[in-house]
């Protein structure tokens, strides 16, 4: 491993700074769960890592059913799943975050390290898409708020500029009638990247016969995230049956544009986006139980 200065930042002007003098060689540090494994492999050589767990804006965690949700960047995810709040509104974003990793890993990695990192396969990714969440970014101009859906730009790449930070993500309150559902596909039982993950949210009309709205976003099967515009689009007005369900799952994969790989073809990973849109689908109308 290359040597590298290290900063504990515990404000975010100590943080700006020490990005500043870095020169764009620095590398922030939430969880680093990912970073470390990254410099250790020489992935990545930052001349300096800044650590900004200990900085108290990035560890807010704000829920409620009026206000919505704020949740810090630094935020581990062994929280999140452990929220009753959270997996009481957002049941979705705790299914995502109790899927990263391990336990251990869970009690260092938190969203905002997923979202920086910018794996294709970020798991909580989708939901926060679904969720319509957006992401407070600071840095030594002020601050500047991005969609979830526009933070990605690329694999390993985001909108963030070299000296700023994601500092938290901002969560509207869920709508009348809405549940979500996050499902991946793995081939072990843990520790393992998504082959192709799916995250469904489903807003119903009162009396729950109806789809009013309908998120779907993928990952693993595109350079970035992606929503899943035409079976989206296919479920606004549509009744609540089961072959419904089932022709947005073959929309669904229209939005995929899967690589083959060691760990699945292209073939392959369009056939798990149908089945899993079709399954969180039906896991989002069972938790408002519209469908058996």
């Amino acid at each position: 491993m290359r040597d590298f200065e290290f900063v504990a930042a515990r404000t975010l002007e100590e943080a700006f700074s020490a990005l500043g003098r870095a020169n764009g060689s620095g590398r922030v540090l939430a969880g680093g769960t990912d970073l470390i494994t990254q410099i250790k492999e020489g992935r990545r050589s930052p001349a300096m890592v800044i650590d900004i767990k200990g900085i108290p804006e990035l560890n807010v965690l704000e829920c409620s059913a009026e206000a919505g949700l704020r949740l810090g960047a630094a935020v581990p995810c062994s929280t999140v799943v452990s929220h009753p709040l959270i997996q009481q509104l957002y049941p979705m974003l705790s299914d995502a975050c109790g899927l990263v990793g391990s336990i251990q890993i869970q009690n260092r990695a938190g969203v905002g390290g997923n979202f920086c990192n910018a794996a294709p396969s970020a798991d909580t990714a989708p939901p926060m898409l679904c969720l319509r969440a957006t992401c407070v970014i600071a840095g030594p101009s002020g601050r500047r708020e991005v969609a979830a859906a526009n933070f990605f730009t690329g694999p390993g790449q985001t909108v963030l500029a070299p000296e700023e930070i994601l500092l938290e993500f901002r969560v509207p309150p869920p709508p009348p009638h809405s549940a979500g559902a996050y499902l991946r596909f793995i081939p072990r039982e843990e520790m393992d990247i998504a082959v192709a993950g799916v995250g469904a949210c489903v807003v119903l009309a009162a009396g729950h016969q109806t789809i009013e709205e309908a998120r779907i976003c993928l990952c693993a099967v595109a350079p970035t995230p992606v929503h899943a515009r035409a079976a989206e689009d296919f479920l606004r007005g549509q009744a609540v049956r089961e072959d419904v369900l089932d022709e947005a799952g073959a929309l669904a994969v229209q939005a995929a544009r899967p690589i083959n790989d060691v760990r699945g073809s292209i073939e392959y990973r369009k056939h798990l986006v149908q089945v899993l849109t079709q399954r969180t689908l039906r896991g989002a109308l069972r938790r408002l139980q519209a469908i058996a």
